[in-house]
């Protein structure tokens, strides 16, 4: 099935932008001005509670927020810790009056619900030493006030200008995530890397350009968006991450292959023309990857996810479209200053750029079998930390010793147990129950007698009486995996409660979210990754017209994966060089992050796959034998590779080293990721390895090849134009 809808289209599409680019140019500096003005005019990226549907402590929540309306079941919290001097109690006159007097200006905040003091038996310790108020507000975490997190500090230092040890916590004291310049820190690095590579201002400042322009939009847009679609700062974050990795890489490999194909001072139109209908096809199937990969977190289930993954793809399609359109159009205004200097003179040899790639592979070609073994054995290596994978939510446990909420929680924790610091909200649905009290008290006997629980407070009845709340507190820390045990017992043991008493109950909680959320994740990702590699393995069928390309790939792929999953472990999990990325605190691995990884990661391991491979087929499918033609696409593509993949090693590394975990986590995650995927796998792996397969490599079976439709990736149709001989190239 012929369907030629790449190298002439796009061909024709990148003469049009060449000639035409007064016109492209201003119709993307418009795009700008009008995402610019609705920023401007919008509300900006929102910070709500991030929903989860279809889990046990989401659905717990629902029912709380149904049966008890006046709850503000969905309002933030605060936790002010007080600890009285050595040999003192709290309950003592003068220190009540202090805890007292520093509460009440709390109290009087206009967004403060309620405001529970210290009392003996439920939030005093036994000792008398410690105890703690809880705040509640009547609107989200998100629209807390600075105000009012202001009344909180004043009452801790009121406190402890009276000589008490004062603390705080809770989710009212957490603020949506920042952007600070270090992020964009990798953009320097990308500035130098194309400096090198290129040795010329201009080619390594238009790609930068173009770059800025598109990620500009795409995060302006999210921006505009963000607003009405309920999106976090953290989409915005990963769409101008990505957008910004992606356009610098799509905008190098068009102006690279411009300047290969630019042979005289007549020909700038035709070189742009043949520059976007071959590097500009591979452009396009490697950021449909990654949008594939991106947009299919989707179907995950889980909104926040796919707000991020949608966000993020819609930055990958804007730097292609920005590749295809705009970095023509500026060629036109600059066709010979792009070009390097030897090749301005007309004494340019290609066969002499690739100095470097020559002696590589030749060791890689020489030895393809012991290399292949040595570079699966290395990564296989570095992947063994994520065989000891913990998904979770890092709390106040994780964060440095200088804050006070890590403070907070380890008073709470030697005083009244770990515990304390992630209690388990049970919620009993009691309306078929002939006595509800009866029935309440018979499940919070049940639930006290569970080994691992310390204490059950007294049930809170709606004014229906019909459903009570209880607290259930564990013997255990929030993300110590026997809590995640101890609600497994839990819900394993209740439909024996529930028959008896005609009653049925839910747990929730911070604790049980989290838990729930992790187990959510964890049953999601084998699924989407077959989705994912399903169906980029037939985006990569139609590219490479060949069974084990695609094959080998996705096996490549996961490799990478595993051993950025396992570099995450040993960091933030085990602590390794935690010091060097601002980690003080271990923890367990966010949930979001394994899933949102392989999004991510499998995107940009095609395109390197796209970029590398189609060379290598280019020069196939134009008569070479497979080993020269490795050869050849290697020395025609590898430096180019080599500096996208430091480029985004450098701009996600700048990631690494933000304040938000989650960023920081993707960041590092996404830097180890393209190091393994673009050096171990790509540059060496991939070549041994269809070195092993000789012309098998390109081997499709002939009932497939008729099926699938043609894309003229190598820009075959193309040849009318000008023809080129593709260089021989040996490696002895």
């Amino acid at each position: 099935m012929e369907c030629q809808v790449t190298a002439g289209i796009l061909s024709r599409l990148g003469r049009f932008s060449y000639r035409q680019r007064w016109l492209v140019v201003a119709l993307w500096l418009l795009a700008l001005g009008g995402v610019v003005l609705g920023a401007v005019n919008s509300e900006g990226p929102v910070n709500t509670r991030a929903t989860m549907p279809g889990i046990e402590s989401q659905q717990a929540f629902d029912l709380i927020e149904e049966r008890f309306p006046d709850s503000g079941a969905d309002g933030g919290t605060a936790t002010i810790v007080f600890v009285a001097p050595q040999g003192q109690e709290l309950t003592s006159p003068e220190h009540e009056e202090t805890i007292n007097a520093s509460l009440a200006s709390v109290s009087d905040g206009s967004q403060v619900l309620r405001v529970v003091p210290p009392s003996p038996g439920s939030s005093i310790s036994t000792d008398g030493s410690t105890g703690f108020a809880s705040v509640a507000y009547d609107v989200p975490s998100s629209e807390v006030t600075e105000e009012s997190r202001a009344a909180l500090a004043d009452a801790v230092e009121q406190a402890r200008d009276a000589g008490l040890t004062a603390e705080m916590s809770g989710s009212a004291l957490k603020t949506s995530a920042q952007m600070s310049g270090v992020e964009l820190a990798g953009v320097a690095v990308a500035a130098v890397v194309l400096l090198m590579t290129f040795g010329s201002m201009v080619v390594a400042g238009l790609p930068l350009l173009t770059a800025i322009i598109g990620v500009a939009i795409s995060f302006l847009g999210v921006w505009v968006v963000a607003g009405p679609l309920e999106m976090a700062i953290n989409s915005g974050i990963l769409a101008l991450m990505l957008g910004l990795a992606v356009g610098i890489d799509y905008a190098m490999f068009v102006v690279s292959r411009y300047r290969e194909e630019r042979h005289g001072p007549d020909d700038a139109e035709q070189a742009a023309g043949r520059a976007v209908g071959t590097a500009g096809s591979a452009v396009v199937f490697a950021g449909a990857t990654v949008v594939i990969a991106l947009a299919g977190l989707s179907v995950v289930g889980i909104p926040l996810l796919a707000k991020m993954g949608l966000a993020a793809a819609g930055a990958v399609a804007v730097a292609v479209v920005v590749a295809l359109t705009l970095v023509p159009a500026l060629l036109g205004f600059a066709p010979n200053r792009v070009l390097a200097r030897a090749q301005r003179r007309g004494n340019f040899h290609p066969a002499n750029a690739h100095s470097v790639a020559r002696p590589w592979m030749r060791v890689v070609l020489r030895r393809p079998l012991l290399v292949t073994m040595a570079g699966v054995m290395l990564l296989a290596a570095i992947a063994v930390p994520s065989l000891s994978l913990q998904l979770g939510t890092p709390g106040d446990a994780s964060l440095s010793q200088t804050e006070t909420q890590r403070r907070a929680y380890d008073i709470r924790a030697a005083a009244f147990g770990p515990g304390f610091n992630g209690p388990l909200t049970v919620v009993v649905d009691a309306r078929g129950a002939a006595d509800p009290a009866a029935a309440v008290a018979t499940v919070a006997n049940s639930i006290k007698t569970t080994s691992g629980v310390v204490s059950v407070s007294d049930a809170s009845f709606n004014q229906e009486g019909d459903t009570a709340i209880l607290s259930a507190v564990p013997s255990t820390g929030p993300t110590d995996e026997r809590t995640e045990d101890l609600v497994e017992k839990l819900r394993a043991e209740r439909p024996g409660v529930e028959a008896t008493e005609k009653v049925s109950y839910e747990i929730t909680g911070t604790t049980a979210l989290d838990i729930d959320m992790a187990q959510k994740m964890q049953s999601a990702l084998v699924p989407y990754v077959g989705i994912v590699i399903g169906l980029a393995v037939l985006l990569l069928l139609v590219v490479f017209r060949s069974l084990w390309i695609p094959v080998t790939a996705a096996l490549g792929f996961l490799l990478s994966l595993f051993a950025a999953l396992g570099v995450i472990v040993a960091v933030f999990q085990w602590g390794w060089a935690a010091d060097m990325l601002g980690v003080e605190q271990t923890g367990p691995v966010m949930s979001l992050m394994p899933i949102l990884l392989v999004g991510i990661v499998f995107g940009l391991a095609m395109d390197y796959q796209v970029f590398l491979v189609s060379r290598m087929r280019e020069a196939h499918v134009h008569g070479r034998p497979a080993r020269e033609a490795i050869v050849t696409g290697f020395q025609q593509s590898s430096k180019v590779v080599v500096a996208a993949a430091v480029i985004m090693i450098a701009v996600f590394g700048g990631f690494a080293i933000a304040h938000e975990p989650l960023i920081k986590m993707v960041g590092l995650g996404l830097a180890c990721a393209v190091l393994f995927d673009a050096f171990v796998v790509r540059l060496t792996l991939i070549p041994a390895i269809l070195q092993l397969l000789g012309e098998r490599a390109w081997w499709l079976p002939r009932w497939l090849d008729r099926i699938l439709p043609h894309a003229d990736v190598e820009g075959e149709s193309l040849n009318e134009q000008r023809p080129k001989p593709v260089t021989m190239v040996s490696v002895q």
